[in-house]
């Protein structure tokens, strides 16, 4: 029985320092929301602190709300995106993952599509890596990794971000540096692949 017509939610999880992630967040966003039937739930992790005291504030001053596990139950796929730690993903989204364990064990993810996105300050800066690294505990938890096709032209023309991984932004050493129209672009088209994905999945359910 086909539920093509039902209407699907995509998660786009997130961790911005200076508000560069954030913003590839919404172009991923923006192409989900550009399939029918599909809506995109921005959710973002909280900082963490050496200081064991410290605790952040159950609100986001600003932003997306914090996400919550069942958000990864009631979400159809999923984007993941975090700025580049020494070609890592930060702790924060490093953090949310290695509380995941019982979603991992029932499968809560099992079956559904991902994708990954993030910005460096410099343009060699570990974008590819930052990416790769994202995709490790997807492929643990049992997701369909996916990423940009060269079908995209803006793909062998960006000199600014965008990568066959996932979608990145060079935001410069300050954050300030402005994006380009192949980077959104390409986020755009990598969250309306996303979201199209799933909702040949689901019609196939």
């Amino acid at each position: 029985m086909s539920h093509s017509s039902t209407p699907l939610t995509l998660l786009v999880l997130y961790y911005s320092r200076h508000g560069s992630t954030r913003k590839i967040a919404e172009w991923i966003a923006q192409g989900i929301e550009s399939v029918p039937n599909c809506d995109a739930r921005l959710r973002t992790v909280p900082p963490v602190s050496s200081d064991t005291e410290a605790s952040a504030p159950g609100i986001p001053d600003s932003g997306a709300p914090y996400v919550e596990l069942q958000d990864l139950a009631e979400c159809a796929g999923l984007a993941v995106g975090s700025p580049t730690r020494f070609g890592n993903m930060a702790a924060a989204m490093k953090y949310f993952w290695d509380g995941t364990s019982a979603d991992w064990l029932s499968g809560t993810l099992a079956g559904k599509p991902g994708c990954v996105f993030t910005s460096t300050g410099s343009l060699h800066g570990g974008q590819e890596s930052t990416l790769l690294s994202m995709m490790l505990p997807l492929y643990h938890h049992g997701m369909l990794v996916l990423g940009i096709p060269y079908s995209e032209a803006d793909l062998m023309l960006t000199s600014s971000g965008g990568s066959p991984y996932g979608a990145t932004h060079w935001s410069g050493l300050d954050g300030k540096k402005a994006p380009t129209d192949e980077s959104r672009r390409l986020a755009i088209a990598l969250g309306k692949r996303l979201a199209q994905n799933a909702r040949k999945l689901a019609a196939c359910a």
